[in-house]
């Protein structure tokens, strides 16, 4: 997955430096690359998040040790 995102921003970082002025080439990076990143890696991050959460609601119902 990060090899991916890698040559993503290689990709889109090269797009940008294309653009005709300085205001659309962040524009385009920002769009295509933060934005489209962190999309991507909030829906692929949310099995970790349920799995933390489920072991944070287990550790709250143990009983304390004596």
């Amino acid at each position: 997955m990060w090899l991916v995102a890698i040559a993503w921003i290689y990709v889109v970082g090269l797009m940008s430096l294309t653009e005709t002025s300085i205001v659309a080439g962040v524009m385009t990076f920002l769009g295509y690359c933060v934005v489209a990143l962190s999309i991507l890696y909030y829906i692929t991050g949310s099995k970790r998040r349920r799995r933390k959460a489920a072991q944070r609601a287990a550790q709250q119902q143990l009983p304390p040790a004596e």
